[in-house]
């Protein structure tokens, strides 16, 4: 293999590998946002849990049933 297709063969592994770093860049960043979405719903969704927690009836006491 002569130098310059050797050449060649690495000018075009580089090319693609710039290419598949960039498409995982671009995966890793819209994993990100849905991930920041993701919590950002869980934070609303522990929220509500607490209030309605904190709104609800308290239990009843524990009793025995009458047939005891």
């Amino acid at each position: 293999m002569s130098d310059e297709a050797r050449l060649v063969r690495i000018e075009e592994l580089a090319a693609h590998q710039a290419k598949v770093i960039e498409e995982l860049s671009d995966q890793l960043a819209e994993q990100w946002k849905l991930l920041e979405q993701t919590r950002a719903k869980l934070d609303r969704l522990t929220e509500r849990f607490l209030s309605l927690e904190e709104t609800s009836l308290e239990a009843p006491a524990i009793t025995r049933p009458p047939h005891y």
